[in-house]
């Protein structure tokens, strides 16, 4: 979640190295600092809040030196104040660091009793000390970094900088992402190829347990056991990564605004609408005729169009989903029968949960199959198959067309697992790939309602707390729709499967609290209806989403009506996922909130 970045350069690298921490700030932060050496001595700058701090402190006090390494902070270890920012620091080392150090308290206990002063709250500074006390015995900077790794457990991406070493930086990798670029100005390291792109034409992932030592000349990459090895160097264009929020107020609004576009090119790469069939471009490394049940693993939004994704594979394909957040999936020890496929969904592919799930799954003997947005992450390198979301970067940190990109992967993946299993005629897949072939542009027509959203989305943002009802696959959506409206507005917001009402529920109606109703044409709309129809009867605040037609048979009064096209029932939560997004961006904005760095929050949260 946090962000690095290291440059060994021929100019001065502090512009560069904050221009860098900028096209990281998606991932969310909440401190920020760099150190470079200035006529060989280490100098670090901190600052807590966001990066136009720090800016201002390197204004009056501009640094020269021509290799640094910086850092975005998203605390999980000690408050997010200046001294807890990374880089930190021990005798002529300094390191920045994503992830956590799940034994730090030992180290720190050790280290302490052999006369290490710690200066934080933090888990990171226990890497400076560690590698500090192995310099301590004699040993060169790699060999230090190299020993020192072999005592730290957890998750973590780090990077050296050692005082008196012009020409030398050091980063490893366990458990989270970080990449080595060459450039045509000099050599980097990051954790994010974004952040990379505008200095480097070529990149190279390290592998689970690498360390990578580069110097202006050469990038040398060693192994988990300490040996030297070549990692796969790859082409990166920076036009392909500039993103701008184009005529838009915030990312969020332009993500929202591409999901039509996204959705229909993640459609494109997957059905082949002249056959009318879906179009898988890779190969299954399984018989789906044999497959006994599908597994799905995820976190967060990735782990709702998981759900949605169950609705669809158990209709079309006739196999039994299991599905589980990835933080307790592996936890429970699930047993995962023979010939069973596991599904994990991530945006970033880098997720620490999702990724012990994967880990997990493969070792119960499972196929392995993952829906991400990063074609290079971890969990798409260490899957069977990759099943690629085409959305682009998605900047905003609440997900958005990363998530629709989700569910139109799934769609095609129920569709083709079931023509595959002889459940689907060759007529049922012609017209289901016709059906969510349509849907980008019912995507667009539900965008188009964004006028009538605001105000309901202003009604809404008074609220303190708020009840999302939905059936069937919108039962799904519902819960999505509420985790936006906290993670935006941080407005209280439950989700209940519409059914579920009257068990519980029911007892918080009253007129000042907003209930959302889902109510998309499918099988359980009479139902839905029904229940929306027991809200009106208690004085509550309903707003309907839906067609006209399910406004005329709720026929209710409303405190607010969102109305979308009459559409398929198949697919629709691809199309209703556009008003319960613009809902709650709208009454975030209303409300005067960052919607696309909330407070709290994180893009990619590659710690357990």
């Amino acid at each position: 979640m946090c962000g690095i970045v290291g440059i060994l350069g021929r100019e001065p690298v502090a512009p560069a190295l904050v221009e860098a921490l900028k096209r990281l700030e998606y991932r969310g932060y909440d401190s920020a600092g760099l150190a470079t050496l200035e006529k060989g001595r280490l100098t670090r700058v901190r600052a807590s809040g966001k990066l136009r701090n720090l800016e201002d402190k390197l204004a009056a006090a501009p640094l020269s030196g021509l290799v640094g390494i910086a850092h975005t902070r998203w605390a999980t270890h000690g408050r997010p104040t200046e001294a807890n920012a990374h880089p930190h620091a021990s005798a002529g080392l300094a390191v920045v660091h994503n992830g956590i150090i799940e034994n730090f308290r030992e180290l720190r206990e050790e280290l302490s009793a052999k006369g290490h002063v710690f200066a934080t709250e933090t888990d990171s500074e226990a890497v400076a000390h560690l590698v500090a006390e192995e310099r301590r015995s004699g040993a060169g900077p790699r060999e230090a970094v190299a020993s020192a790794l072999t005592r730290l457990h957890g998750a973590f991406a780090l990077a050296f900088l050692f005082d008196g070493e012009e020409d030398l930086l050091i980063g490893a990798r366990r458990g989270a992402p970080l990449a080595a670029g060459w450039g045509r100005d000099g050599v980097y390291l990051g954790s994010d190829a974004l952040a990379l792109a505008p200095f480097a034409h070529t990149i190279a992932y390290l592998e689970e347990g690498d360390h990578v030592v580069l110097t202006r000349d050469k990038i040398t990459f060693y192994d988990a056991a300490g040996r030297e090895t070549e990692r796969r160097r790859q082409p990166l264009q920076a036009g392909a990564f500039l993103v701008d929020k184009g005529n838009h107020r915030h990312f969020m609004a332009k993500e929202i605004a591409e999901q039509p576009e996204v959705v229909g090119r993640t459609l494109s790469h997957y059905l082949d609408l002249a056959a009318g069939k879906v179009r898988l471009p890779f190969d299954l490394p399984f018989d789906a005729e044999k497959l006994s049940r599908v597994t799905i693993s995820a976190c967060g939004t990735a782990y709702y169009a998981g759900l949605i994704g169950r609705y669809w594979i158990e209709r079309h394909a006739r196999l039994a989903v299991e599905i589980d957040i990835a933080s307790e999936f592996r936890y429970r020890e699930a047993p995962l029968p023979a010939h069973g496929l596991t599904i994990l969904v991530s945006q970033s592919g880098e997720t620490a949960d999702t990724l012990a799930a994967l880990r997990y799954a493969k070792a119960q003997g499972q196929h392995i199959l993952s829906i991400v947005n990063v074609e290079t992450s971890t969990i798409a390198r260490e899957s069977d198959t990759a099943a690629l979301t085409l959305a682009g970067p998605e900047i905003g940190v609440a997900s958005t067309k990363a998530f629709t990109c989700q569910l139109a992967v799934f769609a095609a993946r129920a569709i083709a697992l079931g023509r595959a299993r002889g459940v689907l005629s060759e007529e049922d897949e012609q017209r289901l790939v016709r059906e969510l072939a349509a849907t980008p542009g019912q995507m667009a027509a539900a965008l188009a309602r964004e006028a009538e959203i605001e105000p309901v989305a202003r009604d809404v943002a008074r609220a303190s707390s708020v009840l999302y009802l939905g059936r069937g696959a919108a039962y799904p959506l519902a819960l999505e729709g509420a985790l936006k409206l906290k993670e935006l507005s941080y407005i209280h917001a439950e989700g209940y499967a519409a059914g579920e009402l009257k068990h519980g529920p029911i007892a918080l109606i009253d007129y000042a609290m907003p209930v959302i109703v889902l109510a998309p044409p499918d099988a359980t709309l009479e139902k839905t209806v029904s229940n929306l129809q027991e809200v009106a009867a208690r004085g509550g605040h309903l707003i309907l989403i839906g067609s006209a037609a399910a406004r005329a048979a709720a026929a209710s009064e409303l405190a607010g009506f969102i109305e979308l096209p009459e559409i398929s029932s198949a697919f629709a939560p691809l199309v209703y996922a556009i008003p319960v997004q613009l809902l709650a961006y709208h009454a975030a904005v209303f409300m005067g909130k960052d919607v696309d760095q909330p407070r709290n929050l994180a893009k990619s949260v590659t710690v357990e």
